[in-house]
């Protein structure tokens, strides 16, 4: 797994440009005996275990492949060879470690039903598990539950968690576009300043979550990116705000869409200017069932090498696309801990690697869960 890993983080591809990735993933498991399927979602794969005891009912493990557009900093053997790409999430590690409990299985067979093991492309920010599942996903594999997992450096390695409920939160992306009239910088009674307007409008969209919400209800509303202006003398015609939001509820994800449009077209209104606001909903809410929840944390209980189970820690306000196939069906998603002394950087930093010391366990959890569900 280790080999398997380190060749995945010094090859990485981003989304939907997978095919090195899914060449060596499909080549794994044919070599187990699987049968494989191409091509779903693009880039992805999915490969199939038939138990040796008979009928029963099918689960689906999944693992994502594609790694982020970053230039990674770090220095070792295994250090990505292309310029401006990165496996800075640990995906080379999720897929590894679903790899080896492929093996595993294959070798030992022990349970009733069908175990598909899904490798998706392009979870970050594109979506590959919608795509995968428009592509027919659970029409051609039929599953009772799902099951997905994330490295978490936040947790110490041995450490898991696992929620009954929400788990990482809707993941959602915004573009204001703020016209106003330019004119000369000293000038500004000449024209209409979006200037202006875009920073009065940032202060206000943070009232949204601060004034707007129940306090008990989480939401966040945060600008990253402002475009606007050439020169220091000239007011520009327009300024572009860009940022994300996240929320668990889905009426919170309305209000938050409804509130923020009003604000900028009335600020904006009031200053002479004009906005439009393009509001995209990207992530659902990645929410586990609470029965399948509760079957992960029996095997985590029991399974060798967990020094400690986290049950219902507060949820991460990060995204994940996992929360499509947990639309879809039943199913759980928990974080796998792997900080170390020397493995304290966070997940997209450029000095990220995946601690392989981690990867027996996640392929012993997998392993664990598959006997659980469906052995006898």
């Amino acid at each position: 797994m280790t080999a398997w890993r380190r060749d995945l983080h010094a090859h990485p591809e981003t989304a939907y440009e997978e095919f090195r990735t899914a060449d060596k993933v499909a080549a794994i498991l044919q070599e187990l005996g699987l049968e494989v399927t191409r091509g779903l979602g693009g880039t992805g794969l999915v490969a199939t275990l038939n138990g040796a005891l008979g009928e029963g009912d099918a689960i689906a493990l999944r693992a994502d492949m594609d790694a982020l557009h970053l230039q990674e900093l770090n220095s070792f053997a295994h250090r990505s060879q292309l310029d401006g790409k990165m496996h800075a999430c640990g995906h080379d590690g999720h897929t590894a470690i679903l790899l080896g409990a492929a093996t595993a299985l294959a070798a030992n067979p022990e349970f009733a039903g069908k175990v598909h093991f899904i490798f998706q492309p392009a979870e970050e920010n594109e979506a590959g598990a919608r795509a995968m599942i428009e592509d027919g996903l659970f029409e051609r594999f039929p599953v009772k539950a799902v099951f997905g997992l994330h490295n978490w450096p936040g947790l110490p390695a041995g450490e898991v968690a696992v929620h009954e409920g929400p788990v990482m939160a809707a993941f959602d992306t915004f573009d204001i576009r703020i016209r106003g009239e330019g004119c000369h910088g000293g000038m500004p009674h000449l024209g209409s300043d979006p200037v202006q307007a875009a920073g009065q409008l940032i202060c206000a969209l943070q009232s949204i979550v601060s004034r707007n919400l129940d306090p008990q209800k989480a939401g966040v509303v945060s600008v990253t990116q402002i475009e606007g202006g050439h020169t220091y003398n000239v007011l520009p015609e327009e300024v572009v705000l860009r940022g994300t939001t996240r929320s668990f509820c889905p009426e919170v994800r309305d209000q938050i869409e409804q509130r923020m449009r009003q604000l900028a077209e009335s600020i904006c209104a009031g200053l002479g200017c004009h906005a439009e606001l393009c509001y995209s909903r990207r992530y659902p809410a990645t929410i586990n069932s609470e029965a399948e929840a509760r079957q992960c944390l029996a095997t985590l209980q029991e399974l060798p090498g967990v020094g400690k189970v986290h049950l219902n820690p507060p949820a991460s306000m990060g995204g994940e696309d996992f929360a499509f196939m947990l639309e879809q069906h039943p199913g759980c998603y928990i974080w796998l801990g792997g900080g170390s002394d020397e493995h304290c950087h966070g997940l997209h930093s450029p000095h990220y690697d995946f601690n392989d010391s981690t990867l027996p366990l996640g392929a012993n959890y997998w392993i664990g869960l598959v006997h659980r569900l469906l052995g006898r």
